[in-house]
């Protein structure tokens, strides 16, 4: 079903099915993209249990391997959240699969957000290295954007991603898809992006270092404006730029694929399963 037949089902209201309604599509999804299913899932409740989360008006996404197309054409595709579902409902067999165009390349009674489309596609395009991409609207993330000098070197947190972080300037809602090179533009090598006057992204090569840098870059924030409300800037110590780098180089393996993400995402899992079972259905 494309994205504009699924858009067009709920003309006239909405009609956003209950995830736990849905069969699972288990079987009809080879074991790679059904693991992956399962880790976007897992990721979406596991920011819902945070508290990371806007509504239904963030997304995560996941790359899958190139699939072949109509045409016989291998074309990059990846999943992201059906549009109206809450991230603590979200099962493996309701996220969406879509290609780079924003074509809907599975029958899915669902239909994705549009600026999810723009920023999403925008990074999986350009960076082979995104094989999980984290947007988020959080209050801390979001008070941290509007400040003119963005993340302050206050806390070991932003020290962890200081030197990782890019910027990018407000452009409104993302829904003009040339806004995508601007994206990409600012991002540049760097995991992490303060998206200014709007909120959060990171990027990992798997869902766990994805949710771990996003998990440093908002307590950072939010330790940030927790010391500024208590003081003013001048009264709170931030350390040299050196220090950042040191602190950054130190904690640089727990981004590596099979070192942190080994060490916490297990955690993570056997809590959210105990808490919030389902999303592997």
């Amino acid at each position: 079903m494309s994205q504009t037949n699924a858009m067009n089902n709920v003309v006239g209201g909405f009609n956003i099915p209950d995830p736990i309604d849905l069969p699972t599509i288990k079987d009809a999804v080879s074991e790679t993209e059904w693991a992956l299913r399962c880790q976007l899932a897992a990721t979406y409740r596991l920011c819902a249990m945070y508290g990371w989360t806007d509504l239904v008006f963030t997304h995560i996404s996941v790359r899958l391997p190139d699939e072949e197309n109509a045409n016989g054409e291998l074309e990059e595709r990846f999943l992201i959240n059906p549009y109206g579902v809450l991230f603590n409902e979200i099962t493996a067999s309701s996220l969406v699969k879509i290609d780079l165009n924003g074509k809907v390349c599975q029958e899915t009674p669902y239909f994705v957000n549009p600026a999810g489309f723009t920023i999403h596609s925008a990074v999986h395009a350009a960076r082979e290295d995104a094989g999980c991409v984290i947007h988020l609207h959080t209050p801390y993330g979001v008070a941290v954007s509007v400040q003119k000098a963005g993340l302050r070197r206050y806390t070991q947190f932003a020290m962890q991603v200081y030197d990782d972080l890019a910027y990018h300037d407000y452009e409104g809602i993302a829904l003009e898809l040339e806004e995508r090179d601007r994206i990409v533009r600012d991002l540049g090598k760097k995991s992490l992006l303060m998206l200014k006057n709007h909120g959060t992204l990171t990027v990992g090569a798997n869902c766990a270092i994805a949710f771990l840098r996003m998990y440093f870059l908002e307590n950072a924030c939010k330790t940030q404006i927790l010391a500024q409300a208590a003081g003013q800037d001048e009264a709170l110590h931030e350390e040299p730029l050196e220090m950042a780098h040191k602190v950054g180089e130190q904690g640089a393996a727990a981004f590596v694929p099979g070192m942190g993400d080994n060490l916490v995402w297990p955690g993570l899992i056997r809590n959210l399963k105990r808490t919030n079972p389902g999303f592997d259905q």
